[in-house]
């Protein structure tokens, strides 16, 4: 069994107001050696079997319009990863 994992990520240019408030939260704990925090979405679509390039022509599809929001995300990752 093999896993395609779809990463989305809110475009660069936009505010990611849950990203600012855990950032906010670090620094009050602490944590200020990290300049920023960007939450985005990680889908997992699992495959019985091998994954072929079929698998992946859907994946991207399916990724552009239904799982990510052209106008405020971007597709930033498609990846396999087996799971053995």
């Amino acid at each position: 069994m093999a896993t395609i994992v779809i990463e989305v990520m809110p475009k660069r240019e936009l505010l990611d107001p849950a990203g600012k408030a855990v950032h906010r939260s670090l620094l009050r704990g602490g944590n200020d050696s990290f300049s920023d925090v960007r939450i985005g979405k990680r889908f997992e679509l699992l495959v019985d079997g091998e994954v072929t390039e079929s698998h992946l022509e859907k994946a991207r599809t399916i990724a552009e319009e239904l799982l990510s929001n052209g106008v405020i995300e971007d597709v930033v990752d498609i990846r396999v990863e087996d799971k053995n």
